[in-house]
């Protein structure tokens, strides 16, 4: 059970990342996601992106395994790296440009993963 809560902790924490470029434009990952998502059905070939893709796909992959009646470590541990390329990169540029909303948004990110990665490493040792 907890191995699923944390799987669907992973994909609400990264949800609530929070994005600003120039110009006074800022978004958070579940708008931008909507508005993705609505672009697939409209423009499809607009969306083909890694920092897109990867993404959905690790949401996918958690997704499927909250399903799962024992979460599988592989399908999570793909899902956590397919969505850290993109939350990892975020926190590095907040950092670099001292923009606490950015490494404040992707902070609980980062410790759901880190302890997901505890938790399935712990289980692996018990077996």
């Amino acid at each position: 059970m907890k191995s699923k809560i944390l799987n669907l902790l992973l994909i609400v924490t990264y949800l609530f990342g929070y994005l600003e470029w120039g110009g006074n434009n800022s978004i958070l990952l579940f708008q931008a996601e909507a508005d993705i998502i609505s672009k697939v059905f409209t423009d499809p070939t607009s969306v083909i992106h890694p920092f897109i893709l990867l993404p959905l796909v690790g949401q996918i992959l958690l997704l499927v395994s909250v399903f799962q009646n024992k979460p599988k470590s592989l399908l999570t541990y793909i899902g956590i790296a397919c969505l850290a390329l993109l939350l990892g990169f975020m926190f590095v540029i907040g950092i670099l440009s001292l923009n606490y909303k950015i490494i404040f948004s992707t902070l609980p990110f980062l410790v759901v993963a880190g302890t997901a990665i505890f938790h399935y490493r712990k289980i692996k040792m018990q077996e």
